[in-house]
């Protein structure tokens, strides 16, 4: 049973931790800098590609995707992640932030033209990459595995409140915006808890960032980014 245990906490985080990395590192590089002559910006390719394959490699384990949600939650799914990405955008106060975020993205160039290719990039790798990739970790990992350790038998509806709390508590160091990550986290762990499917908050959080992607292009709000 350890051994299973294992692989299985370790295809749900893996993806996640190579993703970080990526992340941290692409983070440190100083400003202007061109390792091996390619434009920092595209080593998000690198970042949501890695994590991608990862979640390929394993797709076949990942038996909380193996079944759809039904229409109804489906439809719920898309209405809270519509709305989370409402109050992303609306709580920008300077109080709802701690610090900056690292890496910020400009997929413009020197004249000011958007570069399609860089925002192509950097929308599916939010929209469809990152979804996955956190949900698994944040809520079918980490949520359960604070409820039980032996994390697989858990039903998501039986989760309690302190491995809700405790795992969007952690969700939230994650990001700049805590006030919203902190929504976002109880919405997502909600719809986890209510539907028993994980489809219904990687729904919902891709709605969120898809939407969230397409008013920063459309706006040019690159901080969200």
């Amino acid at each position: 049973m350890g051994g299973l245990m294992d692989r299985a906490a370790l295809i749900r985080v893996l993806p996640f931790g190579v993703f970080i990395v990526l992340l941290a590192l692409r983070g440190l590089l100083p400003e202007g800098s061109a390792p091996f002559g390619i434009d920092p910006r595209w080593l998000y390719a690198l970042q949501a590609g890695a994590a991608g394959a990862l979640l390929l490699w394993f797709c076949r384990e990942y038996v909380e995707l193996a079944a759809w949600p039904k229409l109804r939650d489906t439809a719920l799914a898309v209405a809270v992640g519509l709305a989370v990405c409402w109050l992303w955008v609306a709580l920008d106060e300077p109080w709802m932030r701690i610090g900056v975020p690292s890496a910020v993205f400009h997929p413009v160039d020197d004249n000011g033209d958007l570069q399609w290719g860089l925002i192509a990039v950097r929308w599916l790798g939010a929209a469809l990459i990152v979804p996955v990739m956190e949900e698994l970790f944040w809520r079918s990992y980490l949520m359960r595995w604070l409820e039980r350790v032996d994390f697989l038998k858990v039903d998501p509806r039986t989760v309690g409140l302190k491995a809700v709390l405790l795992s969007t508590f952690v969700f939230t160091l994650a990001h700049t915006e805590w006030l919203a990550a902190v929504i976002a986290g109880l919405a997502y762990a909600w719809l986890y808890r209510r539907t028993g499917s994980l489809w219904a908050p990687v729904i919902a959080h891709a709605v969120t960032n898809g939407v969230l992607g397409i008013w920063v292009v459309g706006g040019g709000h690159w901080a969200y980014w």
